[in-house]
């Protein structure tokens, strides 16, 4: 009676554990599919899947312009083979592991509203390249008394405000959201929906004596370290 016991208590257990591993994967592909799914009017950049959409780094737009077509095609080429071994979709999100160049999107954008959630492990560095220029900031707070200021700040700008309005980020680690708008030359930042740039110019850094180029790629940018991104929508406005 005790052997008959045992085997039934060992038989229960391992149903028991089947279920709950069952239950665990159908709740971790759940999670999974509620990330990168616009809300009305966006369109997801990044399907979690791949990198459909997205394209390795040439250069700058000032560079790229001087380059004939048959030799940007050739380095375009070369760019997108070198992307695929450092940018990965892990689990719906976008993971860069510290190595190669920024992430472009192939399609160039003017005037538009834009959603990424960004998450950076301790002295993460990184940004948001707006038509192609540097940048909406990225970086953690404590590393030192210029990251104090926190993230979202147009670190780039020389004659305009460059730093944020204020600290919004949460601790190194966990997820972070920026919301972005771009009309014309001026950017509004909101980090986890908190006001850290108020309609401000964003200054051309490659040309300084022209302003911001009419369209470019969005750019997410290579700092060195690793980084992590989902949930990046973007609506073209007028």
């Amino acid at each position: 009676m005790h052997h008959f016991e045992s085997l039934r208590y060992q038989f229960c257990f391992a149903i028991i554990t089947a279920v709950f591993v069952s239950h665990h994967s159908i709740e971790s592909v759940t999670a999974a599919e509620k990330l990168n799914c616009p809300p009305p009017g966006f369109t997801a950049l990044f399907n979690g899947k791949n990198l459909d959409g997205w394209k390795g780094l040439v250069g700058s737009p000032k560079s790229r312009a001087k380059m004939s077509s048959e030799d940007l095609a050739k380095a375009q080429k070369e760019a997108d083979a070198r992307i695929h071994q450092h940018w990965k979709p892990v689990d719906g999100i976008l993971v860069f592991d510290g190595k190669g160049k920024n992430l472009c999107t192939k399609k160039l954008y003017g005037n538009f509203e834009l959603y990424v959630d960004w998450k950076i492990k301790a002295k993460g560095d990184s940004g948001i390249y707006l038509r192609g220029s540097p940048q909406v900031q990225i970086w953690d707070p404590a590393l030192s008394k210029q990251n104090a200021v926190g993230s979202g700040g147009l670190y780039n700008n020389k004659k305009n405000p460059s730093k944020p309005l204020l600290v919004a980020d949460n601790p190194v680690g966990q997820w972070n959201t920026f919301y972005i708008k771009m009309v014309g030359e001026r950017v509004t930042v909101k980090l986890n929906g908190k006001l850290v740039v108020d309609n401000t110019i964003l200054e051309n850094y490659w040309e300084r004596d022209k302003p911001i180029y009419p369209k470019e790629s969005i750019e997410l940018q290579n700092h060195g370290n690793t980084l992590y991104f989902r949930n990046i929508y973007v609506k073209e406005l007028p």
